[in-house]
């Protein structure tokens, strides 16, 4: 039976292109256009990520290309005015890395992702070697599981847990990831717990739970 794919290594890309630190600037720009994606791990040695090149690294070459910043300005933005003058990965990469390991769940991978601005994450070992990559695509590939599995999982870890022998049957119907849950349990305090376990299935959209309890007659 398949379950929810929790971790970011359920749902990561294997196959990663990236840099190393001496790659130069151009070699960089058609990495980036040859495999789309919008930013490369920088390796060293064994594969150790010790950076990221990301397209914003790479443009203040062009935004200061013909101009001549104010000393305000220059001040203010000292990172971007040395990228504009870097030729290598190197000299254009953001260090530390911002990582991830396999065993995160989406929702960590998520939080990362939202709170440090980035699209894609490079996933490492313990020792910082690169396993792969996800980004914000890979992990909304749990909502494309169909409902018939979304239900069958609910029924196996929810339902059958919390109420094993209800006093009506429960009825799972899942349409386009909303789950709703019809039937009489005995125990109305277990109701708002199913309600919360349902959300957490990987692939779920929403739940719309009518179950009603005997103890609440």
């Amino acid at each position: 039976m398949h379950s929810s794919p929790h971790q970011v290594g359920d749902v990561m890309t294997r196959a990663v292109v990236a840099v190393g630190r001496e790659a130069p600037f151009k070699d960089i720009v058609e990495r980036m256009e040859q495999w789309k994606v919008s930013a490369l791990p920088v390796l060293e040695g064994d594969g150790r990520v010790i950076g990221v090149v990301s397209e914003a690294d790479l443009l203040p070459k062009e935004e200061f290309r013909d101009s001549d910043p104010d000393p305000c300005t220059q001040l203010r933005r000292l990172s971007d005015l040395a990228k504009a003058g870097a030729v290598s990965a190197e000299e254009l990469m953001s260090t530390p890395a911002v990582t991830v390991h396999t065993d995160a769940t989406l929702a960590e991978a998520a939080r990362i992702m939202a709170l440090r601005r980035v699209k894609r994450l490079p996933v490492v070992s313990t020792g910082g070697v690169l396993e792969g990559v996800v980004s914000r695509g890979d992990l909304l590939k749990v909502f494309l599981r169909p409902d018939n599995e979304l239900a069958d999982e609910i029924r196996r870890d929810v339902v059958d847990v919390l109420f094993p022998a209800p006093i009506e049957p429960v009825h799972i119907m899942v349409t386009d990831g909303v789950a709703t849950l019809t039937g009489r349990v005995g125990e109305s305090a277990r109701i708002p717990l199913a309600t919360r376990m349902v959300r957490g299935v990987e692939g779920v959209v929403g739940v719309d739970c009518r179950l009603t309890a005997a103890d609440a007659e």
